[in-house]
């Protein structure tokens, strides 16, 4: 719905009463709706004399109103839509989201100085900047949400938006049975290998639930255990009761300032943690991650892969970028001996998010490559009990935890 002339008159008056009342439209918007309604009711009052034209929908202009001053204008609704699980702008005329990991072009046309006001408006309660010499910027919204921005100039013709939103349908293991994208031994299993403390991979692609996953698993983390996570952005959102969150910061406008993730994984070795999460490891702070690891610090990363396997591979890959003296000579025994259990989710063509498998690092080297064994693997759309037995057999044990049992073939049969 476009904003008539009368919408714009109504739309000034209720940002003069917000201003007048000094609300503050980001942190309270009831009382922008309060003074949204009230001042449409006062048009539809006059409108009753003659003096003006009565409104055909009030109450979506107030939703429009509220939108455009306390939330984000006409991207607002899908925002608001639990349904939508992400928004992107291409140009202003072509918006797009994603439902059930289909994409769909929306009718929403903006113009290029309100996609500007969005942005900035997006950006003013991150902390965050964008210009010339910062182009790119990754931020978090009030929502939780993910927003990131292309400054125009490196997009062609257009500042590129694209809002991640966190649907978070699954806040536990038992919550992703319920959906379908593990089945009961295989939560069971993976409960029992956070409650032992192995150090667990998560890998995917774009968009496969690497991130409701890691969420899931951090929540078996048993509440005594002291939890540091180190995110780009802030994402993970497990609620564990003794946990303390950290994401990176841009350089300011002296070009001064930045951490990076690397920085803050060193930081949150000093914090007397009992776990460290990495959100998503991508570049150098790999090798951090893997010598804290390798301490014997119980640990959970994400990264991006096509498979459990080729995770080991790119484990093995990123340290390399922390600089010339580090080699693959120490880093593949390293993360041989570091990484336990990897657990590769996808989505497919339906949009259906699963657990594709679940693979068990051995600790051996041959030829210059890993030794991993699948515990469980997907075949026929379900999830089959292969070979694979985790290799810290004495961590389930100190936990008093029956691994053959969880691992039995049939067990768990219905």
């Amino acid at each position: 719905m476009a904003i008539s002339v009368t919408g714009d008159k109504l739309f000034e008056r209720v940002r003069t009463v917000v201003r007048e009342q000094r609300i503050d439209p980001a942190g309270d918007a009831a009382a922008v709706h309060r003074v949204a309604t009230q001042v449409v009711a006062d048009h539809e009052a006059r409108s009753l004399t003659g003096a003006v034209d009565s409104i055909e929908e009030p109450d979506l202009l107030i939703g429009q109103l509220v939108a455009d001053i306390a939330g984000f204008g006409p991207l607002q609704p899908y925002l608001d839509d639990p349904t939508v699980e992400e928004i992107w702008i291409n140009q202003p005329s072509r918006v797009f989201i994603a439902r059930d990991g289909k994409h769909e072009l929306t009718s929403t046309i903006l113009t290029a100085e309100q996609v500007r006001e969005l942005v900035e408006r997006m950006l003013s309660s991150s902390g965050r900047r964008l210009d010339i010499s910062t182009p790119f910027v990754d931020a978090m919204l009030p929502g939780g949400h993910r927003l990131h921005v292309v400054l125009e100039g490196i997009s062609k013709n257009f500042t590129a938006v694209n809002i991640r939103k966190f649907v978070a349908r699954a806040h536990s293991l038992d919550d992703l049975v319920a959906l379908g994208s593990i089945d009961a031994q295989v939560a069971a299993f993976l409960n029992a290998c956070v409650v032992a403390g192995l150090n667990v991979v998560v890998s995917g692609g774009t968009q496969a639930g690497k991130t409701t996953l890691l969420n899931c698993l951090a929540a078996s983390i048993p509440g005594n255990q002291r939890l540091v996570s180190v995110e780009e952005v802030f994402e993970l959102q497990c609620g564990h009761p003794d946990w303390v969150a950290m994401q990176t910061r841009q350089s300011g406008l002296e070009g001064t300032g930045e951490i990076d993730l690397r920085s803050l994984v060193k930081e949150a070795l000093r914090m007397r943690p009992s776990r460290i999460i990495v959100g998503e490891v991508r570049a150098a702070e790999c090798l951090d991650l893997l010598l804290a690891l390798n301490a014997g610090l119980p640990g959970m990363a994400s990264l991006h892969a096509n498979s459990a396997r080729q995770a080991l591979v790119k484990l093995c890959t990123l340290p390399l970028l922390a600089g010339e003296n580090i080699g693959s000579r120490f880093v593949v025994p390293t993360v041989a001996s570091s990484v336990d259990i990897v657990v590769h989710t996808s989505i497919d063509v339906s949009g259906h998010r699963g657990v594709q498998e679940v693979v068990a690092v051995s600790g051996r080297v041959e030829n210059d490559n890993i030794e991993s064994e699948q515990i469980f693997l997907r075949r026929g759309g379900v999830l089959e009990r292969g070979v694979g037995i985790p290799a810290r057999r004495d961590r389930f044990e100190q936990a008093s935890i029956d691994l053959d049992s969880l691992l039995a073939v049939g067990r768990w049969a219905h």
